[in-house]
């Protein structure tokens, strides 16, 4: 539950008495690459992951903006770390990762920085939303592309419910653009220890990494492959790196 709606998800359980370390694993939007083959991969690898739906996506309850979506993140780690709940899946509360994927890349970093308790983060080919409202505003054609997909992801029978407009959502980015940056909130990262994956094209990739390292952070391993957004041809690669990278940088 996130603010009295239901979000639907799946908890996949490693074997073994556990307690397991868990990773929350977060989609983009509206989230068609789930990257559950990576969830499986993860807990072949011996840890529990949470996936869910945002409110108003994919059939959750509620409402979808970027700040329900926020909120919806820190449900999911309190339900994770609810003690009645880490009894009854074999999870290790101390050791719950955020990994996202596009939009969810965006939320895990966000996040993480506004919650202590996350330490270790992998953001795949995130979406630097503050980036893209910035743009927007300065751009008639940017916004008229942007708001068209919008329209198109919140039309009926679409994955998004959207409360208002999609108007609204990108009115929501363009608001808020400033802080909502990749490198507005490097300076909430710096305790972290992060994977920054991206393909080669992803233009926000190179400035983030160097205002982290410009802060000092020394806990970033940063990557931009020749493939595609959704890592089309690159599963099993993929799968492989981030195993093996949080089992290396992020598990006790």
């Amino acid at each position: 539950m996130s603010a009295g709606s239901r979000l639907n998800g799946l908890l996949y359980q490693a074997a073994g008495a556990g307690p397991h370390p868990t990773a929350v694993l977060l989609h983009g939007l509206p989230g068609n690459e789930r990257n559950l083959d990576l969830a499986q991969a993860l807990r072949l690898g011996g840890m529990n992951v949470l996936y869910f739906n945002y409110r108003g996506s994919w059939g959750s309850g509620g409402h979808f903006s970027l700040a329900n979506a926020h909120e919806d993140v820190h449900a999911a780690l309190t339900l994770v770390r609810d003690s009645s709940v880490a009894t009854k899946y074999r999870i290790d509360p101390s050791q719950i990762i955020l990994i996202g994927h596009s939009m969810g890349g965006w939320l895990a970093l966000r996040a993480a920085t506004t919650d202590a308790g996350i330490s270790c983060v992998a953001a795949l080919e995130s979406w630097d939303i503050g980036n893209t409202g910035l743009k927007t505003v300065a751009d008639k054609t940017a916004r008229d592309d942007e708001l068209e997909y919008l329209n198109y992801v919140s039309a009926p029978g679409a994955p998004l419910r959207l409360a208002g407009t999609s108007e609204d959502l990108l009115l929501e980015m363009e608001k808020n653009a400033t802080a909502w940056r990749l490198t507005t909130l490097a300076s909430g990262l710096n305790n972290k220890t992060l994977l920054l994956l991206d393909a080669v094209d992803n233009e926000t990739h190179a400035p983030f990494v160097a205002e982290l390292r410009r802060l000092g952070n020394d806990r970033v391993t940063a990557e931009q492959w020749p493939t595609d957004h959704s890592f089309n041809d690159r599963r099993t690669a993929l799968a492989e790196f981030v195993v093996r990278w949080v089992d290396d940088r992020c598990l006790d």
